[in-house]
This record gives C-alpha cells, structure tokens and sequence, in this order.
C-alpha cells in the first residue's frame, strides 16, 4: 500500500492511497477458497467446487467486500502511522476501483488540534451559597396548605370563595362552538381562572339552578375564531362546596405521605436547599467556562463546527416554528371557557442544561428580511465555535485524567429519564438501551459535569453567602443548551 500525503491546510490533511492489484486478487482468491470450502454445489462434492465458478457465482460480491475492507484497513493504517487524531471519520472518495487495477482513493481527514495547557489553580471563582430562612419555609408550607384545603357541600346560594361544580354549554350566535362544552366542572368563584365576567354571575347560584351566563372572549384569547366575540353559556350547577379553612398540622403532613409536621417542613426546607444548590452550580460552572473561553483560542475541525451549527440552527428553526404555531392555534383548540394561568410556573427553578448561561440564543425580531437572518446566523456560528472549542478541551481534561462515566452513573440518568413518563417507563429504557446515540445524550452532561467538578476542585474557589432574594436579584444569563455541545464526548 502507498500513502501519499498530497495536502496540509490547518487541520485538514488529504491523502491518496493506493492499493496494488496483486494483493487484492490474493485476498479476493483467498476469500473465495474460504467459501468454496464452506458452501454446497449441486453436483460438486463439499469443498471441491472449481474455482472459476465461485468467481462466476460470487467473484463480484466477494471483490466488494475486500474492497470495502481494503478502505478501511488502509485508511486505518494510514492514520495510525501517522499518529493522527482525526476530529470526524474520515471522507473517502474512490478514484479507481475496476478488476485488474490497482484501488486508487483519496482520504479527506480534519484533525483536533493542539491544546493549550492550563494552570487550573490559577482561576479565582466565586462559590455562592443560600440559606433557606425559615420565613420561607413557612409561607412553602402555607402555600401547600392553602392547596390541599378541603371543601364541603353546603345547601345555600355561592358565594365569593366557594367552589361550585357545573355543567355548562356555550354558543356563539346561537351555535354550539369547539370547547365550549364541560361536564362536572370545577370553580372556584373568584379565582380568575375562567373568563372575565363568568364567575361574578354564578355568585348567589344554588344547587340544581340553571343560569345563563353572558360573556365576551378577550380580543387576545388563544382560539383566535373567538376571540373578541360574545358567547351565551347554559349552565347547571350540581354542587355548591364551602371551602374548609386551611390547617396547617399533623394532619397536613399525613395528606402528602409524611407523618409529622416537622418531618413536612424538613423535607420542604432539604427541597428548596437542593434547588438553590442547584441554581447555584450553575452559576459556578457559567463562570468557570468563562474563564476558560477567555484563555484558550484555538482552531475547531470545520467540520465539527459545521455539525453543531446545523443542530443549533434546526433547533432554533424548530423553536421559532413552535412559538409561531403556539401565537395562532387553529379553531377549537384552545379550551373554553378557561383562561389559563400564564403565570403558573413562573416560581420554578429553572432546569439549567450543562452551561448555557453565557450563549444564550440570539434575539430575534428586531428586524426582517436576508440582512437579518444572516446576521443571526453569523451569532449562532460563532456560538458553535464556542461550544466545540470547549467540548474539545473538557474532552481533553477528561482523558489526561481517566475521567469517565460508570455504568452505575448511566443507569441512574437513565432511571431519571423513565421517570419523566410515568406509566411509559419500560418503554423509555428499552428505547435508551437499543439506542447508543440517546443514551451518549445522557452521558455527555454526565461527563461534562465530572470534568468541571475536576476543575473547580483545583480552582481558587471563594464562597459567599446570600439570601435566596439576593440570589434572585442578581443578573441571570439565558439558559440553553450545554455549551460544550457534542465535543465533550469526543
């Protein structure tokens, strides 16, 4: 075999290898007496089948498969004797490969660079760590309290704070309309929670009265076939319930699986502590890759930098689709007459992914038209560029420090994953386990994590305490996606 190295641009390298003719037909005729010794002829007895029908027969399948086999061995060759680190699996393109010829190919490789070394111990990071106050605590556990308040039926007209529970049919025009039926509904009058004007005239209702109730669709309601326009519901109401005040005990405790009301406001309190540690790291692991992208500046393989380009942009097309579809429902879709709550959830933590914060997706709609488009694609690349850059040095601390995922830790990301579809869970493992592109999904954070845990280990780290209000107040970065992207694994 000749290997020929005909082009050395950055961390590009182009190879013609060739392959002689007489050692492709030795391996061709040794494959073929392999399988003339194994396979049956009619009218030839095991093993004695001529030669020059196992080429008529199989010759050309055969010769395929050396082919295909003198690629890869000559390719990995080549590699190996070179002591290259290729970024991607090389490109091949065959030149010539007809019978009496020697196989010609060329080899299109993109190589990782060169790290810089770092001197870990030198970064200065600031570690911030929350006190839950037991103030905090207490309005969590009054929040749950308020939730868990029981009701009662009562045999007077509703009033304000009451639940009552309906049957109701709306009209537009006189015409039934897509969701604007419900059976054994509950309200709670004076919530919000459906549209304005509904629950005031069910106030002084009582059970088994049948009321009509005049409303009109906010202009900017989600159905937007509705929207703006006056709708007349028959409604029946079943049941009139006073809600029970709210105790806050034992008893409490009892109705969430715990015992005590203490072992309650425990376990609140370890909840809220985990979730600010969470919030926490993430800051920590913003600030260190910080850090780093300010040291290290390096090439990244284009071809790396191209692949998480094109998952960067499809998932923010992805989004914007999303957003857009979300803005304009088609009719009937949007439930009626509930309103929902825009604001619920808005108290969760956020689900921080690997280190995000400081490649937030650009804005968009500040302007219109190819000018803009190319001008938010220039900011996703040089995202990209930052995300690979990382990944291939995390990558590289993880090997020079045996770095690795156990099976232990991926079965237990694994376990967390089912768990998110409950009553689906065996399918979710099935799908992870037959599957090794999703489950390296689950171990790149994995990784990326023990890596930046690595670092800080070895970092300046001074720690400063913070309520979970100042916590709050300070600036926050955009999450996302893990910064490093696909690289880290590499």
């Amino acid at each position: 075999m000749q290997v020929t190295e005909t082009s050395a641009d950055g961390l590009k390298r182009e190879f013609k290898i060739v392959v002689p003719a007489d050692d492709l037909e030795t391996q061709v005729t040794d494959r073929l007496g392999e399988l003339g010794r194994a396979i049956q002829l009619p009218g030839f007895r095991p093993g004695k089948v001529p030669m020059q029908i196992l080429r008529r027969r199989y010759g050309a399948a055969v010769r395929g498969e050396v082919l295909e086999g003198a690629v890869q061995d000559g390719s990995a060759e080549a590699i190996r004797e070179r002591n290259l680190r290729p970024a991607l699996p090389p490109k091949i393109e065959i030149v010539n490969s007809e019978e009496g010829r020697d196989l010609e190919y060329t080899m299109s490789v993109e190589l990782l660079p060169d790290l810089p070394e770092i001197n870990f111990s030198e970064l200065e990071l600031e570690r911030l760590v929350v006190d839950v106050p037991d103030e905090d605590v207490d309005k969590a556990v009054e929040r749950l309290a308020e939730q868990q308040r029981k009701s009662e039926p009562v045999e007077r007209a509703a009033e304000k704070g009451d639940v009552v529970v309906v049957n109701y049919v709306g009209r537009i025009d006189g015409v039934e309309f897509p969701g604007g039926k419900g059976d054994n509904v509950s309200i709670e009058l004076g919530s919000g929670q459906f549209i304005p004007g509904f629950e005031d005239q069910l106030i002084g209702a009582a059970t088994g009265e049948e009321r009509k109730v005049n409303v009109t669709f906010p202009a900017d309601y989600g159905a937007g076939e509705i929207a703006g326009k006056e709708a007349v519901f028959d409604v029946t109401v079943k049941e009139v319930r006073e809600r029970q005040p709210a105790k806050i005990d034992d008893e409490l405790a009892e109705q969430v699986g715990l015992d005590t009301l203490d072992e309650l406001r425990q376990e609140i309190r370890q909840r809220m502590q985990h979730d600010y540690a969470d919030a926490t790291r993430q800051r920590l692991k913003r600030a260190l890759l910080d850090k780093l992208a300010e040291r290290v500046d390096f090439p990244v393989p284009p071809g790396m930098l191209d692949i998480e380009f094109d998952t960067l942009w499809r998932q923010y097309q992805d989004e914007k689709k999303m957003r857009t579809e979300a803005a304009a429902p088609e009719p009937g879709e949007a439930s009626a007459p509930p309103v929902p709550d825009e604001a619920a959830g808005a108290a969760a933590a956020p689900e921080a992914a690997a280190a995000a914060a400081t490649t937030a997706a650009p804005a968009e709609g500040t302007a219109e038209g190819d000018e803009d488009e190319e001008k938010t694609r220039a900011e996703f690349r040089q995202i990209a560029e930052r995300r690979v850059r990382l990944g291939l040095l995390l990558a590289e601390v993880g090997r020079n420090n045996n770095i690795n995922v156990t099976q232990e830790e991926l079965n237990q990301a694994l376990a967390r994953e089912a768990r998110r579809f409950a009553g689906y869970e065996r399918q979710i493992l099935d799908l992870y386990r037959k599957s090794p592109e999703l489950a390296n999904r689950l171990r790149a954070p994995i990784f990326e994590d023990k890596v930046v845990d690595f670092i800080v280990e070895l970092a300046k780290v001074n720690e400063r305490r913070l309520s979970p209000q100042e916590l709050m107040s300070l600036p926050e970065g955009e999450d996302g996606a893990s910064e490093t992207g696909s690289a880290a694994t590499a």
